[in-house]
C-alpha cells in the first residue's frame, strides 16, 4: 500500500506563553486534499495551532511541516505553500476590495503580468465582483468581510488553507454561502479550519480534530466518532403497532436497550431510539420480530451521536455527562 501523502503534519508541538501552556504535544496529520475541522472551545488552543502552522510564531518544541517543507526553518517558503485567514479577520477599513486584493498581490509577490487575471478569478470565485468589488471595506457586513479575508489566503493558489473560525459573527444566510464556498474549495486544496460551531464542522469537513485544554482528545470523522465513543450503536425503530405489546417484544431481544420512546403526533406509529451492543447487527432480528408480529416496519435505521454530544463528552468532567438512560451520574 503506498504511503498517504499529507500537506500538513504536526509532531508533538508545544507551545508556552510566559508560564501558561496552550498546547501540549500536539500531533496530528491532514492528508491532501482534506477539509479537517479543528473543533474545540474557546481557549482550547485551536488558534495558537493555526498561527504555528501559519509560521506567524514559533513552538517551544515539536515540529510541523507543510508540504513536506519544515515551518520552523523555513518560513519564508512555506508562505508560498499557504494562505491564512485569522479568527478576527483583520482588513485595512479605508481601502476598496479590489484595491487590497491588488495590495496583497503585490505583498505576495505575484508576478505582474499574472496579477490582474489572478484578483478577477478570486473575486468571481468568492463571489465579490458584482457586489463588493469597488466597495470601501469598512462598508462592508461580517460576511462579506469574511469573503474577502478568504479571498486574500486564496490569492497566490496555495496549496494549504487554514481558516481560524470562518463563520463567526454572519447571518445564517451567509453561512450557509460560505459553508458552500468552503466546500469548492475544499477541491482544489487542502483545508483545515478551526471552530467552536458544531454544526459547521459536521457539515463541511472529512475529519474532526477535537482539542481541549490545549490537548488533542480525538481524531476521526464524524460518524465513526460518536459511535467508537459511545460503544454501542443506536438505532431509530418506527412500529405501527401497540405500544404495550412492542415493548415487552424489544426487551426480550438479547443485546437490545431501549433508551427513549418518542412520542408521535396522532399516536397511529410509536419511534422508539434504542442502544445496541457494539459489534452487534440486530437490525435484521427486529424487523423480523416486527413482522411477524404483524405489526408494520415503518423506518429501521442506526443512528450515530451528534457532534455536540460528542463535544460535550469529551470535553466535560465525567461526573456531569448524562449516562445512556438520560441521568447524571
Amino acid at each position: 500500500m503506498l504511503k498517504q501523502e499529507h500537506s500538513i503534519e504536526v509532531n508533538n508541538l508545544t507551545k508556552y506563553y510566559g508560564p501558561v501552556m496552550a498546547i501540549h504535544k500536539v500531533s496530528f496529520n491532514v492528508g491532501k486534499g482534506e477539509i479537517v475541522g479543528f473543533l474545540g472551545p474557546n481557549g482550547a488552543g485551536k488558534s495558537t495551532t493555526m498561527r504555528i502552522l501559519s509560521g506567524l510564531i514559533t513552538a517551544n518544541s515539536g515540529s510541523a511541516k507543510i508540504c513536506g517543507i519544515p515551518i520552523a526553518s523555513s518560513p519564508d517558503e512555506i508562505k508560498k505553500h499557504i494562505g491564512y485567514m485569522a479568527e478576527n479577520n483583520p482588513l485595512p477599513e479605508d481601502m476598496r476590495v479590489v484595491e487590497y486584493l491588488y495590495y496583497r498581490g503585490w505583498l505576495k509577490e505575484i508576478p505582474r503580468n499574472q496579477l490582474k487575471a489572478r484578483v478577477e478569478e478570486t473575486l468571481d470565485l468568492c463571489d465579490l465582483n458584482r457586489t463588493a468589488r469597488r466597495k470601501v471595506i469598512a462598508n462592508l457586513s461580517k460576511g462579506y468581510r469574511q469573503r474577502v479575508g478568504i479571498s486574500q489566503a486564496i490569492l497566490h493558489e496555495p496549496d494549504v488553507l487554514v481558516l481560524d473560525e470562518p463563520t463567526i459573527g454572519i447571518d445564517p444566510i451567509q453561512v450557509v454561502e460560505t459553508r458552500q464556498l468552503i466546500k469548492d474549495l475544499g477541491e482544489d486544496h487542502t483545508l483545515i479550519l478551526s471552530s467552536h460551531i458544531l454544526p459547521e464542522v459536521s457539515m463541511i469537513c472529512d475529519r474532526v480534530i477535537i482539542i481541549h485544554e490545549g490537548q488533542i482528545v480525538a481524531v476521526d470523522d464524524p460518524t465513526n466518532l460518536g459511535t467508537n465513543l459511545a460503544g454501542v450503536e443506536r438505532v431509530e425503530l418506527e412500529v405501527k403497532g401497540p405500544n404495550r405489546e412492542i415493548m415487552p417484544a424489544l426487551e426480550l431481544i438479547g443485546g437490545v436497550q431501549v433508551i427513549e420512546r418518542v412520542p408521535v403526533t396522532g399516536g397511529a406509529y410509536h419511534r422508539y431510539h434504542i442502544t445496541v451492543d457494539m459489534g452487534k447487527d440486530l437490525r435484521h432480528e427486529l424487523a423480523t420480530m416486527v413482522v411477524n408480529s404483524g405489526w408494520e416496519l415503518l423506518k429501521l435505521q442506526s443512528l450515530g451521536m451528534s457532534l455536540e454530544e460528542i463535544f460535550l463528552r469529551l470535553t466535560i468532567e465525567e461526573e456531569q455527562l448524562p449516562n445512556p438512560t438520560g441521568e447524571m451520574s
